[in-house]
C-alpha cells in the first residue's frame, strides 16, 4: 500500500488546480465564445471536475446548479458571477484534495464504487478535460486583455503573479 504514484498525482493536481484558480481570476466572464459566455464555459469545466474526478455514480448536484447549466450546447438564463464560480471551485478543490488524501497506489487501478471507470482513469480524464477548457478560456483572456495568464507547468512556483 504505497503512495508514490498518489503523491505524484497529488502534486500535479495541485498545479492544475492553481492554474484553474488563475484562470477564474483573470478571465473575462462576459466574453462570448461560440455563443456562450465564458462564465458558462467555466461552470461546465468545474461541474465536470466535480462530477467525474472522484465518482460520477456518487455525485450530487451543487446548490447553484439548474437544468442544463453545465451544458455549453444549450443556452441558460442563470448569471454566474466570478465570486460564485470561485466559491464553487474552492469547494471542488477541497473535495478533490481530501479524496486524494484517502488513496493509495493500489486503489488507483480499482474501479470507483459503483462506477465503470478506474480511479486513475477518472483522474486522468478530468485533468485532460480541464486543461482543454483552460486553454480555450485562457486564449480568450489573451485576446481581450492582451496579457498571458500565468500557467504553471511541470516545474514552477504556484505562489506567483497572475500574468506572465
Amino acid at each position: 500500500m504505497g503512495r508514490l504514484l498518489v503523491e505524484i498525482i497529488s502534486d500535479k493536481v495541485d498545479v492544475s488546480l492553481h492554474n484553474v484558480a488563475t484562470m477564474i481570476k483573470t478571465c473575462d466572464m462576459d466574453y462570448v465564445l461560440f455563443d456562450v459566455p465564458i462564465s458558462k464555459h467555466v461552470y461546465h469545466m468545474l461541474h465536470s471536475m466535480d462530477k467525474w474526478f472522484i465518482n460520477p455514480s456518487r455525485f450530487s448536484e451543487p446548490p447553484l446548479h439548474e437544468a442544463n447549466l453545465d451544458n455549453i450546447d444549450i443556452q441558460s438564463e442563470k448569471a454566474l458571477s466570478r465570486e460564485m464560480l470561485f466559491e464553487y471551485f474552492k469547494s471542488i478543490r477541497d473535495k478533490i484534495c481530501g479524496y486524494i488524501g484517502t488513496l493509495d497506489d493500489d486503489m488507483l487501478g480499482e474501479k470507483a464504487d459503483g462506477c465503470e471507470f478506474t480511479r486513475l482513469g477518472l483522474i486522468l480524464g478530468q485533468l485532460r478535460h480541464l486543461h482543454s477548457h483552460l486553454g480555450n478560456i485562457n486564449a480568450t483572456t489573451m485576446i481581450v486583455k492582451k496579457k498571458w495568464p500565468r500557467v504553471v507547468g511541470l516545474v514552477g512556483d504556484i505562489s506567483g503573479q497572475l500574468y506572465e
